[in-house]
């Protein structure tokens, strides 16, 4: 195991790019939020870092090196341990706390009674793509050092819906885990920083959806689309048309989903924004 673990430090530590400096997120140590840890100022990469059994970006700033680690919005208040493991030496532990938030409740009518009640093929179904959506929101590529300050991907009315614990037809449902963007059907939703398109799919709840790798465990996702105008593989830019606002899946009207992953925790994308920065 900690042969394995060197091999994740000695990778990283040769990442290309890994001496640039970066535009980092807003913090926020909360569930659905993130936590920026400072790593030291050595000339080479601290090595990698793991959380909750997934990797985290390590990246350079004009200060040093930090580690920006993606928070679960189940995850419980209080401190939590992020496993760090240099290219040479020991592993080491580092401690940071989480803060309570609540969230506030959403009800929504969905017309769609089987989004709701699903058959028992539906669930089968659902689980399946659970599975797929794992692996897409896990996926961490090494090579890549992610842009983290995005643009929008839509223009639209922005919902600050990140976290709300949410109830279809009086039903209690998982808290929201994106940002809804309410645009007309059919309106360009374009990549808000450059990656490579890992999976796209037609899902039960999401509909028609596009994941794309930004680097290091950084992912976004993109739902209920009208059509998908990319496929697995493709490399896009900022500003690159992924796909057309729509009102496939579980929805009430046509809108954008739009998830952010880091170390496969889903946070809340406005962390993300230049904008929402200030």
């Amino acid at each position: 195991m900690a042969d394995a673990w060197q091999a994740l430090a000695l990778c990283a530590a040769l990442l290309p790019g890994a001496g640039h400096a970066v535009d980092l997120p807003r913090e926020s140590r909360v569930p659905g939020g993130l936590a920026i840890l400072d790593l030291g100022r050595s000339a080479e990469s601290p090595g990698a870092i793991v959380f909750n059994g997934y990797r985290a970006p390590v990246l350079r700033t004009d200060s040093g090196w930090v580690g920006v680690v993606g928070i679960p919005l189940d995850a419980r208040p209080g401190p939590q341990i992020v496993r760090l493991q240099p290219a040479q030496g020991d592993a080491r532990d580092l401690e940071f706390t989480v803060d309570d938030k609540q969230y506030e409740e959403q009800r929504l009518r969905v017309a769609d009674k089987r989004h709701v009640d699903p058959s028992q093929r539906d669930l089968e179904r659902i689980a399946s793509e659970r599975q797929r959506i794992d692996t897409a929101l896990g996926h961490y590529s090494p090579h890549r050092v992610p842009a983290l300050s995005l643009r929008v991907p839509v223009a639209g009315r922005r919902s600050s819906s990140f976290g709300l614990r949410r109830f279809f037809n009086d039903q209690p449902r998982n808290p929201h885990s994106g940002m809804d963007i309410a645009a007309p059907s059919g309106t360009v939703v374009r990549s808000p920083a450059p990656g490579k398109v890992i999976d796209t799919g037609d899902y039960f709840f999401n509909g028609n959806t596009v994941f794309v790798d930004h680097g290091q465990g950084v992912i976004t996702m993109y739902c209920h689309l009208s059509r998908i105008d990319v496929k697995t593989g493709d490399d896009v830019t900022t500003g690159a048309p992924l796909g057309r606002v729509g009102a496939t899946g579980r929805v009430t009207g046509p809108h954008l989903h739009w998830g952010v992953a880091v170390n496969r925790a889903l946070v809340d994308p406005a962390l993300f924004l230049a904008d929402e920065r200030q």
